[in-house]
């Protein structure tokens, strides 16, 4: 008996395969959206890209390999102010056989002026979203997030994949469980955090916090106050020429090392556990030398930089000069 309903199951299974592989499924929507309006996304399935233009109008292209109409609802609704965009699942037969059907390749692909602000949301791919200059809020629960050219603020969460940003003029929230963080060229402040993976931070204008459980942390180019920490990696910080803002730079699992531009004026804490402490930039010591630890100031003194490692040395040194002149230049283009 029991053989006989794993026949009648697997033939139920391969039906459905057989059935999706020929039902290519194309859906195309296109809706009043005026610059300045918002249009928001909620799928549970699919990847997705976002583009902004210059044209007025949202323009929505549902593909997939699979016949999505008899397990989807799609609801396309307008209003006065924007755009809302709704795919969900009926259950049924898929919520037996969910995993078969995660395999199929559903994309989804929208166009919505340059203006606007932006929700996506999607539980079962990565996002893409890029030249969007309102603010721009992406979840997802089964991919990797990728921004470029974004005028606003974002705020980007994953629970399977990494992040990866370039070229935001707002504020930014990056947080993810599963992967890599990568951002680049960020005007505002910086929040990022992960638990599987590590983090690399370049150009950043405003206060940074970045922390991982799973790997190192590389911030260059910080031109606000920093704390950087990890409980799996060594920690880099370079902070901007003039920068004097200080802050805590930390590891658990490896050594930190900060780079200063040689004017900066801060007060130096900075202790190892795990190695010694060392300094290529002069130093007012205060207290007793030891070569765990260094506490002092630079210049006169100014805000607190606190460094501490428990799994390696502490090194503080001077920005490169080639470095330095480099975000000398990119300052001045900020402007």
């Amino acid at each position: 008996m029991k053989r006989m309903q794993i026949v009648a199951a697997l033939g139920i299974v391969m039906g459905l395969i057989a059935t999706s592989a020929w039902a290519d499924f194309n859906r195309e929507r296109t809706m009043t959206l005026e610059p300045g309006g918002s249009f928001v996304l909620e799928s549970d399935i699919g990847d997705v890209t976002l583009t902004g233009g210059s044209a007025p109008g949202a323009r929505v292209v549902i593909t997939s390999d699979e016949d999505l109409d008899r397990y989807y609802n799609f609801t396309f609704d307008e209003t006065a102010g924007g755009v809302r965009v709704t795919i969900k699942g009926r259950g049924g037969m898929r919520r037996w056989f969910g995993g078969w059907f995660e395999n199929t390749h559903t994309r989804i692909t929208v166009t919505v002026p340059t203006r606007t602000d932006v929700r996506l949301n999607t539980s079962g791919g990565s996002i893409r979203a890029s030249r969007v200059d309102g603010t721009v809020n992406v979840h997802s629960s089964g991919g990797s997030l990728d921004l470029d050219g974004i005028g606003g603020t974002v705020d980007a969460t994953t629970s399977g994949g990494g992040i990866r940003m370039r070229t935001v003029r707002g504020d930014v929230v990056a947080n993810t469980s599963g992967g890599s963080i990568t951002i680049a060229d960020v005007r505002g402040a910086l929040r990022a955090h992960t638990s599987g993976g590590g983090i690399a931070i370049n150009d950043v204008g405003g206060d940074l916090r970045a922390s991982t459980s799973g790997g190192s942390v590389d911030v260059r180019g910080a031109g606000g106050r920093v704390e950087a920490s990890s409980s799996g990696g060594g920690v880099t910080v370079r902070f901007a020429p003039g920068n004097s803002r200080g802050g805590v730079v930390s590891s658990s699992g490896g050594s930190v090392r900060t780079e200063l531009d040689a004017g900066a004026k801060v007060s130096i804490d900075a202790s190892s556990s795990g190695g010694s402490v060392r300094s290529d930039l002069p130093v007012t010591i205060q207290g007793k030398v030891e070569q765990d630890s260094l506490r002092g100031d630079m210049n006169g003194g100014g805000p607190l930089l606190r460094l501490r490692s428990s799994g390696g040395g502490v090194r503080i040194s001077a920005v490169r000069a080639a470095d330095a002149q480099g975000q000398r230049a990119i300052g001045k283009g900020q402007k």
